[in-house]
C-alpha cells in the first residue's frame, strides 16, 4: 500500500529548501508590490471594478477546475449585489451559484481572516445548499464521517491517487490546522499561503468540495500576504491554466517525505503567472472605464448596453447580428436596427467584410 505523507509522525512539519526558493520568492514580492502600487493610483471606483473582474475570474474557474461551468452573467451579478456595485441587467442567481460567491467574499473581502470549524462549515453549506454534490447526496457542514479517496479513470479501471487521513483523525488534524493558520510563524506569508494550501487538501476534511474550500483558504491568505481585501490576481484562473501539472505536484508531494521545495516552487511560478496576467485584465477595466466615460452622453437601449458590456469584457468570436438577436433574444431586424443605431453613434464600426460575413467592431478609436 502507498504510503502517504500523512501517514508520518508529525508529518506536518514540513521543510523546503530556501536556496532554491529565495529568487522566485523575491521576485513575486517585487511584482505584487507593483501591482498593488498600480492599482492604487486607479483610484476607487476602478479599483471595484477591477476586483470584481478578478473575483469573476476566480469564482468561475475554481469551479472549472472541479468540472463545474458557472454562468458568467449570475456570477457577475451574485458579486455585484454582494459587494453593493451599480450593475445594470442582473440576472435570476441560483442558490448554488449564489453560495460559491459568498464563500469567497467571506474569505477575501472581511477584515476576519481567522479560521475556525464554524467557517469551514458554513462555507461547505454555501457550495452544497441542497445537500446533494450532482446527484449523490453528501455530508454537508461537518467533517466527513467515512473514507475518502482521488480516483480517476472508469469503473472497474480506478487509479487512486491518494488517500486521505482516517475520517477518526479529522477533528484533531484539522484543529492542528487552525492553529497553525491563526498563529504567527517566521515565515514569508505567501509561503504560508502555498503550505496552506497542500495542508488542507491533504487532510481533505470534507466529503466534497475541498479544492474549492482549499483555493477559498489560499486566496485569504494571499489577501493577507497583500495587505488588502480586495483581489487583482487570480490564483484560481492561473490553476485552472495549469491544471493537469497541479494535480501532478499534488500527488508528487502526498506521496513524497516532508521537504516541500518542490511543491511551493511550483505554487511561486503559478503566483508570479497570476500576478502578471492580471496587468491584462486591469487593462481591460481601464480600457471599459474610458469607453463609458466617452460614451456617457451618449443614449442607448438596454440591449445595447448589455452587448456593448459583453464586448467590452469576454466577448468570444465575432460579432454578428445573427449573434445579436441570439443573444439579446430579438429579431434579426431588430438586431440591426441596434447595430446600426451604435454605428451612426460612433461605438462601433463595421469590419471589412461583407454577406455573411459581415461583423462589427467596438470603436476604440481615440482612447
Amino acid at each position: 500500500m502507498t504510503r502517504y505523507i500523512h501517514y508520518k509522525e508529525n508529518w506536518t512539519d514540513f521543510v523546503w529548501d530556501d536556496s532554491r526558493l529565495i529568487s522566485l520568492l523575491s521576485e513575486v514580492r517585487h511584482l505584487q508590490g507593483r501591482l498593488i502600487g498600480k492599482v492604487e493610483l486607479l483610484g476607487f471606483e476602478l479599483q471595484g471594478q477591477a476586483n470584481l473582474e478578478t473575483l469573476i475570474f476566480d469564482v468561475m474557474h475554481s469551479s472549472e477546475i472541479e468540472g463545474e461551468i458557472l454562468d458568467e452573467e449570475q456570477v457577475r451579478s451574485s458579486i455585484a449585489v454582494k459587494l453593493g456595485l451599480e450593475q445594470s441587467g442582473l440576472v435570476h442567481i441560483p442558490r448554488d451559484v449564489d453560495g460559491v460567491v459568498e464563500m469567497m467574499l467571506n474569505a477575501t473581502q472581511t477584515e476576519n481572516k481567522e479560521l475556525d470549524a464554524d467557517r469551514l462549515f458554513g462555507w461547505h453549506n454555501c457550495l452544497f445548499p441542497a445537500g446533494r454534490s450532482g446527484m449523490y447526496k453528501i455530508e454537508v457542514g461537518q467533517w466527513r464521517t467515512g473514507e475518502m479517496e482521488v480516483v480517476s479513470g472508469a469503473m472497474g479501471h480506478e487509479r487512486v491517487h491518494f488517500r486521505a487521513p482516517s475520517a477518526d483523525r479529522l477533528a484533531v488534524e484539522m484543529q492542528d490546522f487552525f492553529n497553525w493558520f491563526n498563529g504567527s510563524q517566521p515565515i514569508d506569508p505567501i509561503l504560508k499561503a502555498a503550505i496552506a494550501h497542500l495542508w488542507f487538501v491533504t487532510i481533505h476534511p470534507f466529503d466534497d468540495g475541498n479544492g474549492r474550500i482549499a483555493r477559498a483558504i489560499t486566496d485569504m491568505q494571499l489577501s493577507k500576504a497583500d495587505g488588502v481585501n480586495q483581489r487583482f490576481y487570480s490564483m484560481s484562473t492561473e490553476i485552472q491554466q495549469q491544471r493537469k501539472a497541479y494535480y501532478q505536484i499534488l500527488e508528487k508531494t502526498q506521496k513524497g517525505g516532508q521537504d516541500i521545495t518542490d511543491w511551493i516552487f511550483w505554487f511561486l511560478s503559478c503566483l508570479k503567472q497570476a500576478i502578471l496576467n492580471s496587468s491584462a485584465a486591469i487593462a481591460q477595466v481601464i480600457l471599459k472605464h474610458k469607453f463609458w466615460q466617452k460614451h456617457k452622453l451618449t443614449v442607448i437601449n438596454d440591449r445595447q448596453h448589455k452587448m456593448l458590456t459583453k464586448l467590452l469584457t469576454a466577448f468570444k468570436g465575432k460579432l454578428s447580428s445573427s449573434k445579436w438577436a441570439k443573444m439579446t433574444k430579438v429579431s434579426q431586424d431588430t438586431a440591426q436596427r441596434d447595430i446600426k443605431d451604435l454605428i451612426g453613434k460612433g461605438l462601433l464600426i463595421k469590419a471589412d467584410s461583407s454577406g455573411r460575413s459581415t461583423h462589427y467592431w467596438l470603436n476604440l478609436e481615440g482612447l
